[in-house]
């Protein structure tokens, strides 16, 4: 029986680490397999992007836009997905729709910071949906429809 500390590889399934910089016989001698001197052949170079002092191309491009630090990301539901829903029979359109309805039902993937309805579709159910917040053309559609939308987002204070 073989013990523990006589266990090996079977012969030929493991291969040796090169051996670098060894000498010309080694067929990895000299540069290493670097092929270069100076900078590039030293081990620790970051230079992407350098352009030899020159003002790199990244910085001299101009800067646009502005991320605000605290906003909101809203999951987007449109009009026609919750219809689709509905007529797939994963949304009971006489019961009360809201965020977790949603998620439940496949139609948006995750709350984030509240839903979003938008108006792109047509809506034939009449629904009783509560949302974060609505675009003017959704609203009117949900109550063209004989619905009713409730929007969570708290109205802006007049302090100007």
């Amino acid at each position: 029986m073989t013990k523990l500390n006589e266990l090996s590889p079977r012969e030929g399934s493991t291969k040796g680490r090169m051996r670098v910089g060894r000498g010309p016989g080694s067929g990895k001698g000299k540069t290493g397999g670097r092929g270069v001197k100076g900078q590039k052949s030293r081990t620790g170079v970051a230079i992407n992007g350098f352009e030899g002092g020159q003002m790199p191309l990244h910085m001299r491009m101009p800067k646009r836009g502005f991320n605000v630090p605290g906003a909101k990301q809203f999951a987007e539901v449109n009009l026609w997905r919750i219809e689709q829903a509905i007529a797939a029979g994963k949304l009971d359109a006489k019961k009360a729709i809201d965020a977790a309805a949603l998620v439940a039902a496949g139609v948006v993937r995750r709350e984030m910071d509240g839903v979003r309805l938008l108006g792109k579709g047509e809506l034939k159910s009449k629904l009783d949906i509560t949302v974060y917040s609505a675009s003017a053309s959704a609203k009117a559609a949900v109550e063209k429809a004989g619905g009713k939308i409730t929007t969570l987002r708290p109205e802006a204070s007049a302090e100007a």
